[in-house]
């Protein structure tokens, strides 16, 4: 690297040329047709963005020798982008144009934070043409207003930032690949579905324990091992082939390569713990490694202190050699860099943005764009074209059904959702392949589910229901059903039709209190042979576990009685031979208890299904009614707070005045009966003046008794309490007296009220109804023909 520095003489020497040529490189400013826009702002920009100082116009003078120095030294390099022209027209030296602001959000305090703000906030606005140096450089201030930059702006802005927050950043002006120039993303995978991967297979991965028992060696088939191994190896050449043809469906080679312009930031290692050197895109928020491929070359590099040329050759990538300033640095025109929570937060041009990358589409949004309260779409495409779906993966926030997750496969037409605690049933997860009650379906609860219930996986003829943490033990229990038969569309419409069951087996876990022959370990329940088998947990040192079936005896009918119990309904086998059988009354016992415990289960599977069907009706519901919860951290749902609130209001304001006109209308109601209430009669004038005054006594008289009633019932009620204390008072704790005062207090304080609130309703009663008869004399409507 080489530093630009000039000895003052030299400078000296040019600088009187400096001003005539700032104002010929205003011309051309305003003969762009495209900077028309920013000329008429020239008036509001501040006066360092209009004018340059004597120290900056020396500053031009210096950059201004160097680049003929250079031109002359090496002619076959291109120029250097030293002095571009502003948004005011005026040549700025780019150092100067980087304007170090530290932030006080802590979203945008490291460096990943900036640069994916930088990479989301800033649409790209390509250089034209794309092997030229641009003439223009706008202040960070200006492109965080129009929200659109050229990769030199965005690496202006992210080097500002970084900058203000202690990295020891640099800009740098050199040469890449067509698709980071461009942002074009199509040949990448995309980095949310990598780490989705990467997730899955991470959470397949078994930790690996030394010390755990070897299973015992599973006899399989040499031939079927080896007719798998060959479907295996022929499944893995054909994905092989597919990615070859891929690999080979790669765009035309890039005329350009080598020549393309671009512009991106270089930290440095020593500061803020950074270890090594890395490059940051500014277009893209990624990092890279300082010898990544997708960089070819590089020709200066600047901060906010000095400029550097690079001298070497550009495959050896970048060396830094710190020389000796002989001239300060003055200070940055650019006004401060003021970025905003709602910056923040709308994020993107238009508050969305839409990516392709190769066989993905990722689709983003800001908070409350959507309200669905989307923020992010994954689209992945089975062919290189995009254009057939195979999964659609959506991100949802702040919705009141607590939905964070759906992602619909429409290969094998199944849709996932997932879920944030705290929502009805404490579903967490839920996998189904139609939106109806016989369904492929599967369930997963929060551990905050009294019930223990931790998975439920349903089809048309079976469900399995997992638990955790269960008194008695049980962690599985799976439900065979009867084949569906053809309903009329009457059933189907009133789901009144209940699916017999045909099995249910529950398995239990070992429970140490109780021996191995008689702890269950499976429990089968044969509804349709009326049968009940048991199979008990393995004894120590023994291979096979103790068994017993039970029959169980039919109910009595109108015709016959029950069955009576007999020793051939029960078969046993144990284990251990020298175990004394269980007598006749022992096993009479278990059969009713079994018996007992079925009737228990199957309601309790009953009440499953209508859960799982309550859970579906629950989920339209609320997809109907779907709504965003706002957060008053945010400015989006602060406005929308404060828009709701003020349509409240106004709301409020409307019935109140509504209701004050009604209020003061006291006539309203009995005008209604009369078809004509224009011109009233002498009779109807004073039936209506009659029924307003008996009208408004009858409704005296009724608050009057609703405050007596009240009265009474809180002196019965203390009345009791004090009976009830007399005679339980010698029983009675400290706690049991202590609530025994506070509720006489509350009692007594209630009555006082009441009777209070009696004796003025009395007092006043007579002046309002004095003062309703003066006011309907003076009604308009009612005046004149009142004469009494």
């Amino acid at each position: 690297m080489e530093t630009v520095v000039e000895s003052d003489s030299e400078e000296q020497g040019r600088g009187g040329e400096t001003e005539e040529e700032e104002e010929d490189d205003r011309e051309p400013m305003k003969k762009s047709v495209s900077q028309e826009l920013h000329l008429k702002v020239d008036e509001l920009c501040p006066e360092s963005y209009r004018v340059n100082s004597p120290d900056q116009i020396r500053l031009l003078a210096i950059a201004d020798n160097f680049q003929r120095q250079y031109s002359l030294l090496y002619p076959d390099r291109k120029p250097l982008l030293l002095c571009p022209v502003n948004e005011c027209g005026v040549r700025k030296f780019v150092s100067m144009t980087l304007r170090p602001t530290p932030t006080v959000f802590p979203e945008i305090f490291a460096w990943e934070g900036c640069a994916s703000f930088v990479a989301d906030f800033l649409s790209l606005d390509p250089l034209e043409p794309p092997v030229d140096l641009p003439r223009y450089l706008f202040s960070s201030s200006s492109v965080l207003q129009n929200q659109s930059a050229t990769c030199f702006e965005s690496a202006t802005l992210l080097c500002s930032l970084l900058l203000g927050n202690h990295y020891d950043a640099y800009c740098v002006s050199g040469y890449a690949v067509r698709e980071m120039c461009l942002m074009d993303r199509s040949l990448q995978e995309c980095p949310l579905l990598d780490t989705q991967v990467k997730g899955k297979i991470s959470e397949e991965e078994p930790q690996e324990n030394k010390y755990t028992v070897k299973p015992l060696r599973e006899m399989k088939s040499r031939f079927l091992t080896q007719l798998e191994q060959k479907k295996q190896e022929a499944e893995a050449e054909m994905l092989h082939k597919q990615k070859l043809q891929e690999e080979t469906e790669q765009p035309p080679a890039d005329p350009l390569r080598g020549l393309r312009v671009h512009c991106w930031v270089l930290v440095l290692s020593g500061s803020r713990s950074v270890r090594e050197n890395f490059f940051i895109d500014p277009l893209s928020g990624n990092s890279y490694p300082s010898e990544d491929v997708n960089f070819l070359g590089i020709e200066s590099v600047w901060n906010n202190l000095n400029y550097y040329v690079n001298m070497q050759d550009c495959r050896d990538g970048c060396a830094d050699e710190q020389q000796l300033r002989v001239f300060e640095m003055p200070r940055s025109w650019v006004s401060y860099i003021n970025i905003s929570k709602k910056d923040l937060e709308s994020r993107w041009p238009g508050r969305q943005e839409v990516t392709h990358y190769r066989k993905a589409k990722l689709e983003k949004f800001a908070v409350y764009l959507s309200q669905d309260g989307l923020v992010t779409r994954l689209t992945r495409y089975k062919d290189l074209d995009c254009t057939e779906v195979v999964m659609v993966r959506e991100l949802y926030h702040q919705r009141n059904d607590h939905l964070v997750e759906r992602e619909i496969n429409e290969v094998d037409k199944f849709t996932t959702e997932r879920f944030r605690r705290g929502r009805p049933f404490h579903l967490l997860f839920h996998r189904y392949t139609s939106n109806s009650t016989d369904t492929e379906r599967e369930m997963e609860f929060s551990s905050d589910r009294g019930e223990d219930l931790l998975r439920r996986v349903e089809s048309s003829d079976e469900m399995t229901e997992s638990f955790e943490g269960r008194r008695d033990f049980l962690y599985c229990r799976h439900v065979v059903f009867q084949p569906q038969i053809k309903l009329s569309r009457e059933d189907l419409e009133s789901h009144l039709k209940v699916r017999e069951i045909e099995k249910i087996v529950e398995r239990f876990r070992r429970d140490g209190a109780k021996p191995a022959s008689e702890d269950v370990a499976e429990r089968v329940f044969l509804l349709n042979e009326r049968r009940i088998e048991l199979t008990y947990h393995l004894e120590d040192h023994r291979f096979i576990p103790s068994k017993r079936s039970f029959i169980k005896p039919l109910e009595a009918t109108d015709k016959e009685k029950a069955e009576a119990f007999r020793l051939n309904m029960v078969s046993s086998f144990q284990v251990d031979p020298s175990e004394k059988p269980l007598k006749t009354l022992t096993l009479y016992q278990m059969l009713m208890s079994l018996m007992k415990s079925e009737e228990e289960v199957v309601l309790q599977v009953r009440n499953s299904k209508k859960e799982v069907q309550e859970i579906v009706d629950c989920r339209e519901q609320e997809e109907e009614d779907l709504h965003l919860h706002l957060s008053p951290w945010t400015t989006s749902g602060v406005t929308q707070a404060r828009s709701q609130r003020e349509e409240m209001e106004r709301l409020d304001a409307e019935e109140r005045r509504w209701i004050q006109e009604k209020e003061k209308d006291v006539l309203a109601p009995l005008l209604l009966r009369l078809n004509d209430t224009e011109t009233l009669s002498a009779g109807d004038a004073k039936q209506i003046h009659q029924d307003c005054l008996s009208g408004f006594k009858q409704r005296l008289v009724e608050q009057a008794n609703l405050i007596q009633e009240r009265y009474e019932k809180e002196t019965q009620e203390l009345q009791r309490k004090q009976r009830s204390f007399q005679k339980n008072q010698l029983h009675m704790t400290k706690g049991q007296e202590k609530d025994y005062q506070t509720y006489c207090t509350e009692k007594i304080l209630r009555i006082n009220v009441a009777k209070k609130r009696l004796k003025m309703h009395k007092e006043a009663a007579p002046h309002k109804y004095k003062a309703l008869d003066q006011r309907l004399k003076r009604d308009p409507r009612l005046a004149p023909h009142l004469l009494y």
